[in-house]
C-alpha cells in the first residue's frame, strides 16, 4: 500500500481491551453520527465501541432504524463519522484520505448488499470482475478467478446471464462472489438475506459462512432476524442507535 497508509500509527487504546491474540482486526471506538435534517440534528449512533477479532462472525441485530446499517457503512469505509474512530487492522479509516480509501477497500473490504448492487447491462461474470479490473488484473486473470467463484456459487451455467434473467437468490450469488472476488480481509454483508425466501436464506447463508471460514475472512454482518443473527459466533444487539445486549451465540436464550 502507499506511504500514507504504512505510515499512520494508532495511538487509541482499545476501548474494551481483552488480553487475547491477535489483536482486533476491527476497532470501533466511541463511533458517533449525526444528520442534518432540515434544522434539526439527528443523532443515529451514540458512542458505538466494538472490538472484531480476525475469523470472528459477527451478527449485528436490530430493527429497521436503529443504526445498524449506518454503522456498516462507517466500519467498512463508506462512511465517515462524526466523531470517533474506525481502525481496520490497524490503519485508523480517519487517516485515509478519500483518493487512497478506495483502494484500502478494494484491499481489505468485501461489500454484500441487501438490493444486490449489481450493473444491470452486465452480466453474471462481468458484475463478479468488476473489482480486479480497477486493480489491472490481466482478463485471463480475473475472467479465471470470477468463473472459480461462479462454479462455487453454483452458477456456472449463468455467466452470460443478467440480473434481470435470474431470481433473488441467484443475483444474491453473484453479489457474494463479487465481494471475495480479490480475497478480502474481511466481509461487511448488510441484510444479505434480506430479501430471500426462507429456504434461500439458508443457502445464501451457508454459501457466505462457509467461504467466509474457508478462507479465513472477518465476517460482520447486519440483520433484523435473530434467525439470522444466530448464525454468528457473536450477536451484539442495537436499539436508537446504541449497543443494549453482546453476547456469544451459544448464551442467546432463545
Amino acid at each position: 500500500m502507499s506511504a500514507e497508509l504504512s505510515t499512520q500509527p494508532i495511538s487509541t487504546e482499545p476501548v474494551s481491551a481483552k488480553s487475547v491474540s491477535p489483536k482486533p482486526i476491527i476497532q470501533s471506538i466511541k463511533i458517533i453520527k449525526k444528520y442534518r435534517m432540515g434544522s434539526q440534528i439527528v443523532s443515529v449512533l451514540n458512542g458505538i465501541n466494538v472490538n472484531v477479532y480476525p475469523g470472528e462472525i459477527v451478527s449485528i441485530l436490530g430493527t429497521s432504524g436503529c443504526g445498524k446499517t449506518t454503522f456498516l457503512n462507517i466500519a467498512a469505509g463508506l462512511e465517515r463519522p462524526t466523531n470517533g474512530e474506525i481502525i481496520i487492522d490497524g490503519y485508523n479509516l480517519n487517516k485515509i484520505s478519500e483518493k487512497r480509501m478506495a483502494a484500502f477497500r478494494r484491499k481489505y473490504i468485501g461489500f454484500v448488499f441487501q438490493l444486490y448492487n449489481l450493473i444491470p447491462s452486465m452480466n453474471a461474470l462481468e458484475n463478479v470482475i468488476l473489482p480486479m479490473i480497477f486493480e489491472g488484473t490481466s482478463v485471463k486473470e480475473r475472467e479465471e478467478k470470477g468463473r472459480e467463484l461462479l462454479k462455487i456459487m453454483g452458477l456456472e451455467d449463468r455467466l452470460k446471464h443478467k440480473p434481470n434473467e435470474m431470481s433473488g437468490g441467484q443475483r444474491q450469488r453473484i453479489s457474494l462472489a463479487r465481494a471475495m472476488i480479490n480475497n478480502p480481509r474481511i466481509i461487511f454483508a448488510d441484510e444479505p438475506t434480506g430479501n430471500l425466501d426462507s429456504r434461500t436464506t439458508e443457502e445464501i447463508l451457508d454459501l457466505l459462512i462457509t467461504t467466509a471460514k474457508e478462507n479465513k475472512q472477518t465476517l460482520l454482518m447486519v440483520t433484523h432476524d435473530i434467525e439470522v443473527a444466530k448464525h454468528g459466533d457473536r450477536i451484539i444487539e442495537m436499539a436508537d442507535g446504541s449497543i443494549i445486549s453482546e453476547r456469544h451465540n451459544r448464551d442467546w436464550a432463545p
